[in-house]
């Protein structure tokens, strides 16, 4: 019996073990990221680019924590249905809300307004920035006002974006509105199709020439 408790300690222990490692292991890969990002904004306050770092890593595990618990919650339902999963995900829209709009609050402690949305970016891989520059090149006779709606709806997809669990979620959300801003310009008479193959004409001669 003693012998049997024994074994199934160590085995316990390993486990807990492995587990600790690679926990220990993910935090050092979120500071890194954390740090590369707010590098980015070149602070010149080296406590300042701490705290901040800090704050962004601490999002990507507080993120990382909650969206493990939703998964660990699907798998404990033992009667799923549609309605404890509406449940769920609303449970879990507003944690991430909260979650969210706490985070904005600290950045605002140490950053300026245009450099917590450099952070946004670099949470997103800039898809916004580079989304809002591709359609201005792809239709140079956008009206001011087409051009406020398309950053108004890439900042919304930004938003979500900042908050899901994997790169595929966090593009994902940008392909959705882009999709909605695609949809609103050939409402307003924009053939997009013709507008994306001569976009890539101009880019194709721009290539030959230099």
């Amino acid at each position: 019996m003693k012998r049997l408790l024994f074994v199934f300690w160590a085995v316990a222990t390993t486990a807990l073990g492995q587990a600790n490692d690679k926990e220990i292991a993910y935090e050092q890969v979120v500071m890194q990221r954390a740090q590369k990002i707010v590098a980015a904004l070149q602070l010149p306050d080296s406590a300042q680019f701490k705290r901040v770092s800090h704050r962004v890593a601490k999002q990507y595990l507080d993120l990382n924590t909650l969206h493990e618990g939703v998964k660990a919650a699907k798998k404990a339902l033992t009667e799923p249905s549609d309605e404890k999963t509406k449940q769920l995900e609303a449970e879990t829209n507003a944690q991430l809300g909260q979650l969210h709009k706490n985070y904005l609050i600290d950045l605002a402690k140490d950053l300026t307004p245009a450099q917590v949305d450099q952070v946004k970016d670099g949470m997103t891989y800039g898809v916004l920035p580079k989304t809002y520059r591709g359609y201005q090149e792809m239709l140079p006779d956008l009206t001011e006002t087409q051009k406020a709606q398309i950053l108004t709806w890439l900042t919304e997809a930004r938003e979500l974006a900042m908050d899901a669990d994997t790169s595929e979620k966090k593009h994902a959300w940008f392909g959705k509105y882009k999709g909605k801003i695609n949809n609103y310009l050939s409402a307003q008479g924009i053939d997009m199709k013709k507008a994306g193959q001569d976009w890539e004409k101009r880019i194709k001669e721009a290539k030959n020439k230099s």
